[in-house]
């Protein structure tokens, strides 16, 4: 009881919001003490990009316990790290959204891909998938050296970047990382424009 008429102004604003329909703000406004710091995005940050003091910032706000965020504290722990996927000023930083390692490891090489809509599948391509690039002749070439029924030529690549649509063309960009053995293949199969990308099984097949 003591604690009630501690706050009587809380508690009638509260009532009269829930009796508004606002029960969501009423809730954050009873739980506005139980409050976390955490590091926010303040700038657009592209995949790969090393963070820098500049593009974060710090907020204290009321904050889930399923929500995964950087502590405050933690900030100059990711200063200097690579973006591990694109970042959008206003959200939150997750620890799984930064990365200590080269999107490009050591024995790759870094392939990009322009590619028309038919060219890749549906499914929005996230960085970390791994993909297939498959080699298909022209329309009205042969194969050379290959006989019909067998499979086409495959490369074996992960995305470590995506951009979006280009406006008209609907071109998108796609940054594959391949062994540096295959990167030159992947690079003639795309300036002949005979390449696809498709998805490839989950677990890596």
């Amino acid at each position: 009881m003591s604690a009630r008429r501690r706050r009587p102004g809380v508690i009638a604003l509260s009532l009269a919001l829930i009796a508004a329909g606002g029960a969501g703000v009423a809730v954050l406004l009873l739980q506005v003490g139980n409050r976390t710091d955490v590091v926010t995005v303040v700038r657009d940050v592209q995949v790969g990009q090393v963070l820098t003091e500049d593009d974060l910032g710090k907020a204290s706000i009321a904050l889930d316990p399923a929500v995964k965020a950087v502590p405050s504290d933690d900030l100059d722990s990711v200063v200097g790290k690579q973006a591990a996927v694109e970042l959008k000023p206003g959200s939150l930083l997750a620890p799984a959204q930064v990365t200590k390692d080269s999107l490009v490891k050591a024995g790759e090489q870094l392939v990009p891909i322009g590619l028309e809509p038919k060219q890749i599948p549906a499914t929005p391509l996230m960085p970390g998938q791994k993909v297939q690039l498959v080699h298909v002749p022209a329309q009205g070439q042969a194969d050379t050296g290959k006989t019909s029924g067998t499979p086409p030529e495959t490369v074996d690549g992960r995305v470590v970047k995506a951009s979006s649509a280009a406006p008209g063309t609907g071109i998108v960009v796609v940054d594959v990382a391949t062994s540096a053995a295959d990167g030159p293949t992947a690079a003639a199969w795309v300036s002949a424009g005979t390449l696809r990308l498709v998805l490839a099984a989950p677990d890596g097949n």
